[in-house]
């Protein structure tokens, strides 16, 4: 059965596996079973949870075109309407998202469209809870103009987390739903949409799965 596991995290499973495992190694060479015994149960509990970690489930994409769907799994920690001037221009609804170590990493397309702007800005690394750290953290930026409505996708990076990756390369088309990155040891993602082209459909405390919870539906007439 293959296992569906992104290809970023096969070399951290096998770092997880080897490093600690070659100890264990020497350590049984030399005699010394217990610390050898150790290395190697660490060896199989971190490459196994690499390999949970970095997992990549495919996901039921809503059919209904309106449908603006999660660009990560986690908990909905903030809804808030705001002025988004650099990439959307106009008063905006933003949709925070937080992961945790244990949800699924992988970032999909919140709608179907094309890439129009890919940005990265180095910053510094609050704690994610903080509404600072939209803007002040390290974070990437990825807008998406789709049919009735755009949406800009921001990975942020916290105080432990330190890269985010995104597949992307400019006016590349989307599908909605689509795999479009990954967020490394958990973090933070913002989806910013027009508010006067969509109605939120989530609240804050939901859990949400990327690709598959709808968290807006476009209000705007899409002739």
């Amino acid at each position: 059965m293959r296992i569906p596991i992104v290809k970023d995290g096969w070399w951290h499973m096998v770092g997880a596996l080897i490093i600690p495992g070659a100890i264990a190694g020497f350590c049984l060479a030399r005699g010394l079973n217990g610390l050898a015994m150790g290395f190697g149960a660490l060896a199989v509990v971190g490459s196994g949870f690499m390999l949970f970690f970095f997992r990549d489930p495919d996901r039921a994409i809503p059919e209904d075109p309106r449908a603006l769907v999660a660009g990560a799994d986690g908990l909905i920690r903030a809804i808030e309407v705001m002025p988004e001037d650099r990439f959307l221009k106009t008063e905006a609804v933003r949709v925070s998202i937080f992961l945790s170590p244990f949800n699924v990493h992988i970032n999909r397309t919140p709608i179907g469209g094309q890439v129009t702007a890919l940005a990265y800005t180095p910053g510094r690394h609050l704690l994610t809870i903080s509404n600072k750290a939209s803007e002040f953290n390290e974070h990437s930026s990825i807008l998406v103009e789709g049919q009735g409505t755009r949406c800009l996708v921001r990975q942020i990076v916290g105080p432990i987390v330190r890269r985010v990756i995104y597949w992307l390369k400019p006016e590349q088309g989307l599908a909605k739903g689509d795999r479009i990155g990954l967020m490394k040891f958990g973090s933070r993602l913002d989806m910013y949409f027009p508010a006067a082209d969509v109605e939120i459909r989530v609240k804050k405390g939901d859990k949400v799965r990327a690709g598959e919870t709808v968290v807006a539906v476009i209000t705007k007439d899409q002739r």
